[in-house]
C-alpha cells in the first residue's frame, strides 16, 4: 500500500512538503486560522480562544497565546493545562509538538520539527523530513529560543533566552547556549532567589 505525502511525514520520513496539494491545502487552511487569530483583538479573548481551539490538535484548560502566532498545520500541535506562549511563536508542525502543563514560552521562540536533505537534488525536489518536538511539564524557554526537529526537553527544565536546542534536555536542568547545553541542575537553593 502506498502511503500519502502526510502518512509519510508523520512517520518521519521524506514526503514531498512543496508540491502535494493535499499538504497545501491543509497548511491553507491554519494558516487563515492564524491569519484570523492575529487579527482578532487582544480584549476579545474568547475569540481568541475559540480560534485556538479549532486550530490546535488540543488544547488544556487556561491557555494563553500572545499574537502574533504561526503553524503550518496546527493538528499536529498539543498544549497542556496552563499554557503561555509570548508573541511571536512559530511552530512548524509537520510532526507532533507536544506541550504539558505549566510551560512558559518567551517572546520570539520557534520550535521547528521539519528539516531537509542535505543534497540540493532532494531539496529542490520539495522533499523533506519531520521529527516530533516534546516539552515536558514545568517548563521555562526563554526568549529567542530555537528547537530543532526531534528534540525533548524534560519535565522542569528552563532554557535560556536565544539557546539553540539541538538535542535533548533532561529534567530539572537549567541549559543554555548555541548549541544548548546542560549549564547546572536546578536546586533547592533556587526556590530562594529573586530571579
Amino acid at each position: 500500500m502506498r502511503l500519502t505525502e502526510r502518512e509519510k511525514m508523520l512517520e518521519g520520513l521524506l514526503y514531498d512538503a512543496n508540491y502535494d496539494e493535499a499538504l497545501i491545502a491543509e497548511r491553507a487552511v491554519a494558516k487563515d486560522l492564524c491569519f484570523d487569530f492575529n487579527q482578532t483583538r487582544p480584549s476579545d479573548v474568547a475569540g481568541q480562544t475559540k480560534i485556538m481551539q479549532d486550530l490546535l490538535g488540543k488544547t488544556g484548560d487556561n491557555f494563553t497565546v500572545v499574537a502574533p502566532f504561526w503553524c503550518d498545520y496546527g493538528s499536529n500541535i498539543e498544549i497542556g493545562d496552563n499554557f503561555f506562549a509570548n508573541h511571536n511563536c512559530v511552530i512548524l508542525d509537520g510532526a507532533k509538538v507536544t506541550f504539558g502543563d505549566n510551560v512558559f514560552i518567551a517572546p520570539d521562540c520557534g520550535f521547528y520539527t521539519a528539516g531537509h536533505p542535505l543534497d540540493a537534488e532532494r531539496r529542490n525536489q520539495g522533499l523533506e523530513y519531520a521529527k516530533p518536538i516534546t516539552v515536558g511539564d514545568n517548563v521555562w524557554i526563554g526568549g529567542g529560543v530555537k528547537v530543532m526537529p526531534g528534540v525533548t526537553i524534560g519535565d522542569n527544565a528552563v532554557i535560556g533566552g536565544g539557546s539553540v536546542v539541538t538535542k535533548d534536555i533532561p529534567a530539572n536542568v537549567i541549559a543554555v547556549g548555541n548549541p544548548c547545553r546542560i549549564l547546572r541542575e536546578i536546586t533547592p537553593e533556587d526556590g530562594l532567589r529573586e530571579g
